[in-house]
Protein backbone atom coordinates (compact mmCIF):
# COMPACT_ATOMS: atom_id res chain seq x y z
CA UNK A 1 0.00 0.00 0.00
CA UNK A 2 1.29 3.20 -0.94
CA UNK A 3 1.89 5.82 1.98
CA UNK A 4 0.06 9.06 1.89
CA UNK A 5 0.55 11.64 4.26
CA UNK A 6 -1.28 14.67 5.99
CA UNK A 7 -0.53 17.78 4.21
CA UNK A 8 -1.04 21.86 5.32
CA UNK A 9 -1.03 24.69 2.80
CA UNK A 10 -0.30 28.35 4.90
CA UNK A 11 -1.69 30.84 2.23
CA UNK A 12 -4.49 28.61 1.16
CA UNK A 13 -6.24 31.18 -0.47
CA UNK A 14 -3.32 33.33 -2.23
CA UNK A 15 -2.49 33.01 -5.64
CA UNK A 16 0.32 30.34 -5.30
CA UNK A 17 -1.58 29.03 -2.54
CA UNK A 18 -4.72 27.73 -4.55
CA UNK A 19 -2.15 26.71 -7.68
CA UNK A 20 -0.08 24.41 -5.02
CA UNK A 21 -3.78 23.13 -4.00
CA UNK A 22 -4.43 22.56 -7.92
CA UNK A 23 -0.90 20.62 -8.51
CA UNK A 24 -1.20 18.09 -5.69
CA UNK A 25 -4.35 17.32 -6.64
CA UNK A 26 -3.04 17.28 -11.05
CA UNK A 27 -0.01 15.21 -9.90
CA UNK A 28 -1.93 12.46 -7.61
CA UNK A 29 0.40 13.74 -4.55
CA UNK A 30 -0.72 11.01 -2.07
CA UNK A 31 -2.50 13.38 0.27
CA UNK A 32 -4.35 11.59 3.21
CA UNK A 33 -6.00 14.51 4.80
CA UNK A 34 -5.49 18.27 3.71
CA UNK A 35 -5.40 21.28 6.03
CA UNK A 36 -6.05 24.60 4.70
CA UNK A 37 -4.69 27.32 6.48
CA UNK A 38 -4.70 31.44 6.48
CA UNK A 39 -4.96 34.49 8.60
CA UNK A 40 -7.86 35.39 10.65
CA UNK A 41 -9.37 37.31 7.70
CA UNK A 42 -9.28 34.62 5.23
CA UNK A 43 -10.27 31.70 7.80
CA UNK A 44 -14.07 30.48 6.42
CA UNK A 45 -13.15 30.41 2.88
CA UNK A 46 -13.56 27.12 1.12
CA UNK A 47 -10.76 25.65 -1.62
CA UNK A 48 -11.85 22.99 -4.05
CA UNK A 49 -9.84 19.31 -3.90
CA UNK A 50 -10.45 16.35 -5.36
CA UNK A 51 -14.41 17.29 -6.28
CA UNK A 52 -14.72 18.67 -2.37
CA UNK A 53 -14.61 22.13 -0.58
CA UNK A 54 -11.88 22.38 1.74
CA UNK A 55 -12.32 25.02 4.46
CA UNK A 56 -9.40 27.34 5.15
CA UNK A 57 -8.95 27.37 8.99
CA UNK A 58 -6.84 30.20 10.54
CA UNK A 59 -3.23 29.25 10.98
CA UNK A 60 -2.47 30.42 14.73
CA UNK A 61 -4.98 27.71 16.04
CA UNK A 62 -3.45 25.09 14.20
CA UNK A 63 -1.96 21.87 15.57
CA UNK A 64 1.25 20.81 13.29
CA UNK A 65 1.24 17.81 14.99
CA UNK A 66 -1.53 16.77 12.58
CA UNK A 67 0.65 16.81 9.62
CA UNK A 68 4.16 15.57 8.11
CA UNK A 69 4.25 18.49 5.60
CA UNK A 70 3.60 21.68 5.78
CA UNK A 71 4.10 24.31 2.24
CA UNK A 72 4.29 28.16 3.74
CA UNK A 73 2.79 30.23 0.95
CA UNK A 74 2.27 33.57 3.17
CA UNK A 75 5.10 36.16 3.57
CA UNK A 76 7.72 36.06 5.21
CA UNK A 77 7.00 37.12 8.46
CA UNK A 78 4.09 34.25 8.94
CA UNK A 79 6.98 31.36 7.81
CA UNK A 80 9.07 33.52 10.85
CA UNK A 81 6.36 32.96 12.91
CA UNK A 82 5.36 29.46 12.78
CA UNK A 83 8.24 27.19 10.74
CA UNK A 84 9.52 26.44 14.14
CA UNK A 85 6.34 25.13 15.85
CA UNK A 86 6.08 23.40 12.71
CA UNK A 87 9.54 21.85 13.05
CA UNK A 88 9.11 21.28 16.77
CA UNK A 89 6.08 18.83 15.94
CA UNK A 90 8.39 17.00 13.83
CA UNK A 91 6.44 18.07 10.19
CA UNK A 92 8.34 18.51 7.00
CA UNK A 93 8.88 22.47 6.01
CA UNK A 94 8.69 23.95 2.28
CA UNK A 95 8.94 27.73 2.04
CA UNK A 96 7.79 29.48 -0.89
CA UNK A 97 8.41 33.26 1.25
CA UNK A 98 12.18 33.45 0.72
CA UNK A 99 11.62 33.83 5.02
CA UNK A 100 14.38 31.43 6.20
CA UNK A 101 18.30 31.67 6.34
CA UNK A 102 19.61 29.73 3.60
CA UNK A 103 21.86 28.27 6.36
CA UNK A 104 18.44 26.43 8.08
CA UNK A 105 16.87 26.05 4.53
CA UNK A 106 18.36 25.47 1.18
CA UNK A 107 16.79 26.48 -1.86
CA UNK A 108 16.18 23.56 -4.25
CA UNK A 109 14.99 23.43 -7.49
CA UNK A 110 14.80 19.88 -8.78
CA UNK A 111 16.28 20.11 -12.16
CA UNK A 112 19.38 21.53 -10.73
CA UNK A 113 20.14 21.04 -7.51
CA UNK A 114 18.14 18.31 -5.80
CA UNK A 115 20.83 16.09 -4.60
CA UNK A 116 20.71 18.91 -1.89
CA UNK A 117 18.26 17.06 -0.12
CA UNK A 118 20.40 13.78 0.35
CA UNK A 119 22.14 15.64 2.95
CA UNK A 120 19.14 17.21 5.20
CA UNK A 121 18.27 15.40 8.47
CA UNK A 122 14.57 15.49 9.51
CA UNK A 123 12.45 17.27 9.88
CA UNK A 124 13.44 18.49 6.72
CA UNK A 125 13.63 22.28 6.19
CA UNK A 126 13.71 23.40 2.74
CA UNK A 127 12.95 26.52 0.56
CA UNK A 128 11.84 26.87 -3.18
CA UNK A 129 12.82 29.79 -4.39
CA UNK A 130 11.47 33.26 -5.87
CA UNK A 131 9.67 32.43 -9.14
CA UNK A 132 12.41 34.82 -11.14
CA UNK A 133 15.26 32.77 -9.52
CA UNK A 134 13.45 29.69 -10.15
CA UNK A 135 13.12 30.30 -13.89
CA UNK A 136 16.56 32.01 -14.37
CA UNK A 137 18.45 28.92 -12.99
CA UNK A 138 16.70 26.52 -15.25
CA UNK A 139 17.86 28.50 -17.99
CA UNK A 140 21.30 29.31 -16.96
CA UNK A 141 22.41 26.05 -15.15
CA UNK A 142 22.51 23.80 -18.04
CA UNK A 143 25.14 26.10 -19.91
CA UNK A 144 27.97 26.11 -16.75
CA UNK A 145 29.68 23.30 -18.47
CA UNK A 146 29.35 24.83 -21.60
CA UNK A 147 30.30 28.82 -20.86
CA UNK A 148 32.49 30.49 -17.72
CA UNK A 149 29.98 32.57 -17.37
CA UNK A 150 31.54 35.78 -15.92
CA UNK A 151 28.71 38.00 -14.95
CA UNK A 152 24.90 38.08 -15.21
CA UNK A 153 22.47 41.16 -16.45
CA UNK A 154 19.01 40.56 -16.07
CA UNK A 155 16.02 43.03 -16.64
CA UNK A 156 13.21 40.97 -15.04
CA UNK A 157 9.36 42.06 -16.57
CA UNK A 158 7.43 40.72 -13.24
CA UNK A 159 3.63 39.94 -13.65
CA UNK A 160 1.20 41.56 -11.14
CA UNK A 161 0.62 38.36 -9.59
CA UNK A 162 4.15 39.08 -7.94
CA UNK A 163 2.51 41.32 -5.45
CA UNK A 164 -0.37 38.68 -4.76
CA UNK A 165 -4.29 38.43 -5.25
CA UNK A 166 -4.35 42.21 -4.35
CA UNK A 167 -1.81 43.42 -7.75
CA UNK A 168 -4.48 41.00 -9.56
CA UNK A 169 -7.18 42.81 -8.91
CA UNK A 170 -5.76 46.28 -9.17
CA UNK A 171 -4.58 46.10 -12.78
CA UNK A 172 -8.18 44.63 -13.36
CA UNK A 173 -9.94 47.41 -12.05
CA UNK A 174 -7.38 49.75 -13.50
CA UNK A 175 -7.87 48.37 -17.08
CA UNK A 176 -11.79 48.32 -16.86
CA UNK A 177 -11.84 52.13 -15.52
CA UNK A 178 -9.80 53.31 -17.94
CA UNK A 179 -11.44 51.17 -21.25
CA UNK A 180 -14.75 52.78 -20.15
CA UNK A 181 -13.43 56.13 -19.64
CA UNK A 182 -13.91 56.62 -16.62
CA UNK A 183 -11.82 58.73 -13.69
CA UNK A 184 -9.33 56.13 -12.52
CA UNK A 185 -7.60 56.43 -8.82
CA UNK A 186 -4.54 54.50 -8.26
CA UNK A 187 -4.84 52.39 -4.98
CA UNK A 188 -2.75 49.31 -4.79
CA UNK A 189 0.14 50.23 -6.79
CA UNK A 190 1.40 53.97 -6.24
CA UNK A 191 0.63 55.21 -10.08
CA UNK A 192 -1.01 53.70 -13.08
CA UNK A 193 -0.51 50.05 -13.93
CA UNK A 194 -2.57 49.60 -16.90
CA UNK A 195 -1.32 50.18 -20.28
CA UNK A 196 2.21 50.89 -18.58
CA UNK A 197 5.53 49.71 -17.04
CA UNK A 198 6.99 50.66 -13.50
CA UNK A 199 10.45 50.75 -13.28
CA UNK A 200 10.37 49.19 -9.63
CA UNK A 201 8.57 46.28 -8.06
CA UNK A 202 8.29 47.60 -4.32
CA UNK A 203 10.44 49.81 -1.97
CA UNK A 204 14.68 50.31 -2.37
CA UNK A 205 17.05 50.71 -0.30
CA UNK A 206 19.10 53.20 0.55
CA UNK A 207 20.85 52.38 -2.47
CA UNK A 208 18.07 51.89 -4.87
CA UNK A 209 17.59 48.52 -4.81
CA UNK A 210 14.67 46.82 -3.94
CA UNK A 211 14.68 43.47 -2.28
CA UNK A 212 13.00 41.26 -5.53
CA UNK A 213 16.21 42.91 -6.96
CA UNK A 214 18.67 41.51 -3.61
CA UNK A 215 16.66 38.28 -2.72
CA UNK A 216 17.18 37.75 -6.87
CA UNK A 217 20.83 37.65 -7.01
CA UNK A 218 21.21 35.61 -3.78
CA UNK A 219 18.83 33.11 -4.96
CA UNK A 220 20.59 32.87 -8.35
CA UNK A 221 23.93 32.49 -6.76
CA UNK A 222 23.08 29.82 -4.53
CA UNK A 223 21.17 27.47 -7.37
CA UNK A 224 24.01 27.73 -9.86
CA UNK A 225 26.74 27.18 -7.41
CA UNK A 226 28.58 30.29 -8.11
CA UNK A 227 29.05 32.41 -4.99
CA UNK A 228 31.07 35.05 -6.97
CA UNK A 229 29.09 35.66 -10.05
CA UNK A 230 28.55 38.78 -10.67
CA UNK A 231 24.80 39.70 -11.20
CA UNK A 232 23.42 43.02 -11.70
CA UNK A 233 19.31 42.75 -12.35
CA UNK A 234 16.43 45.28 -12.29
CA UNK A 235 12.47 44.01 -11.68
CA UNK A 236 9.97 46.54 -13.45
CA UNK A 237 6.27 46.07 -13.27
CA UNK A 238 4.70 44.94 -16.49
CA UNK A 239 0.82 45.39 -17.11
CA UNK A 240 0.36 41.27 -17.08
CA UNK A 241 -1.37 39.24 -15.24
CA UNK A 242 0.54 36.04 -15.21
CA UNK A 243 4.06 35.23 -16.32
CA UNK A 244 7.45 36.49 -16.33
CA UNK A 245 9.60 37.24 -18.34
CA UNK A 246 13.34 38.14 -18.42
CA UNK A 247 15.65 39.80 -21.10
CA UNK A 248 19.08 38.39 -20.16
CA UNK A 249 22.67 38.74 -21.28
CA UNK A 250 25.55 36.67 -20.36
CA UNK A 251 29.30 38.07 -20.23
CA UNK A 252 31.19 34.65 -20.71
CA UNK A 253 34.96 33.68 -20.80
CA UNK A 254 35.29 32.88 -24.31
CA UNK A 255 33.59 33.12 -28.12
CA UNK A 256 30.05 31.39 -27.88
CA UNK A 257 29.36 28.26 -29.85
CA UNK A 258 25.78 28.50 -30.61
CA UNK A 259 25.31 25.23 -31.72
CA UNK A 260 26.42 24.07 -28.86
CA UNK A 261 24.35 26.15 -26.44
CA UNK A 262 21.28 25.55 -28.03
CA UNK A 263 22.08 21.93 -27.95
CA UNK A 264 22.12 21.68 -24.19
CA UNK A 265 19.15 24.21 -23.42
CA UNK A 266 17.56 21.59 -25.52
CA UNK A 267 18.63 18.72 -23.89
CA UNK A 268 18.13 20.19 -20.66
CA UNK A 269 14.59 19.41 -18.41
CA UNK A 270 11.94 21.83 -17.46
CA UNK A 271 13.17 24.17 -20.40
CA UNK A 272 11.15 24.52 -24.08
CA UNK A 273 13.54 26.19 -26.45
CA UNK A 274 11.30 28.10 -29.04
CA UNK A 275 12.99 27.57 -32.96
CA UNK A 276 15.36 30.27 -34.51
CA UNK A 277 13.42 32.84 -35.67
CA UNK A 278 10.52 32.68 -33.37
CA UNK A 279 10.37 33.75 -29.59
CA UNK A 280 8.24 32.96 -26.78
CA UNK A 281 5.47 34.94 -24.90
CA UNK A 282 4.10 34.95 -21.19
CA UNK A 283 0.74 35.07 -22.51
CA UNK A 284 1.31 32.96 -25.71
CA UNK A 285 3.15 30.29 -24.10
CA UNK A 286 3.93 30.13 -20.61
CA UNK A 287 1.00 30.49 -18.62
CA UNK A 288 -0.52 27.37 -17.44
CA UNK A 289 2.69 25.31 -18.61
CA UNK A 290 5.30 23.74 -16.57
CA UNK A 291 8.02 24.52 -18.67
CA UNK A 292 10.22 27.35 -18.74
CA UNK A 293 10.40 29.07 -22.29
CA UNK A 294 13.40 30.13 -23.79
CA UNK A 295 13.68 32.05 -27.55
CA UNK A 296 16.26 34.79 -29.16
CA UNK A 297 19.28 32.79 -28.58
CA UNK A 298 22.06 34.96 -29.91
CA UNK A 299 25.75 36.09 -29.21
CA UNK A 300 26.51 39.93 -29.04
CA UNK A 301 26.38 42.57 -31.74
CA UNK A 302 30.44 42.84 -31.24
CA UNK A 303 31.16 40.64 -28.49
CA UNK A 304 31.52 37.12 -29.75
CA UNK A 305 31.69 36.80 -25.60
CA UNK A 306 28.16 38.06 -24.86
CA UNK A 307 25.18 35.55 -24.88
CA UNK A 308 21.57 36.87 -25.19
CA UNK A 309 18.26 35.13 -24.43
CA UNK A 310 14.83 35.69 -23.75
CA UNK A 311 12.91 34.10 -21.01
CA UNK A 312 9.24 33.36 -20.03
CA UNK A 313 7.85 31.48 -17.50
CA UNK A 314 4.25 31.38 -15.46
CA UNK A 315 5.61 32.61 -12.34
CA UNK A 316 2.55 31.09 -10.10
CA UNK A 317 2.71 27.56 -11.62
CA UNK A 318 6.32 26.68 -12.56
CA UNK A 319 8.07 29.25 -10.46
CA UNK A 320 6.67 28.81 -7.56
CA UNK A 321 3.49 26.03 -6.52
CA UNK A 322 5.23 23.33 -9.04
CA UNK A 323 8.72 23.71 -7.41
CA UNK A 324 7.02 23.04 -4.45
CA UNK A 325 5.19 20.34 -4.71
CA UNK A 326 8.18 18.77 -6.72
CA UNK A 327 10.67 19.14 -3.81
CA UNK A 328 8.09 17.47 -1.82
CA UNK A 329 7.86 14.54 -4.11
CA UNK A 330 11.55 14.09 -3.59
CA UNK A 331 11.18 14.33 -0.13
CA UNK A 332 8.66 11.68 0.30
CA UNK A 333 11.23 9.44 -1.21
CA UNK A 334 12.57 8.67 1.85
CA UNK A 335 9.97 7.30 4.86
CA UNK A 336 8.47 10.44 6.60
Amino acid sequence: MTQSFDIAVIGATGTVGETLVQILEERDFPVANLHLLASVESAGHSVPFRGKNVRVREVDEFDFGKVQIVFFAAGPAITRSYASRATAAGCAVIDLSGGLPVEQAPNVVPEINASLLDALKKPYQVASPSPSATALAVAIAPLRGLLEVVRVNVTACLAVSSQGREGVAELARQTAELLNVRPMEPRFFDRQMAFNLLAQVGTPDAQGHVPLEKRLVTELRELLALPLLKISVSCIQAPVFFGDSFSVSLQTGGAIDLAAVNAALNAAPGIELVEAGDYPTAVGDAVGQDVVYIGRVRAGIDDPAELNLWITSDNVRKGAALNAVQVAELLIKDPM
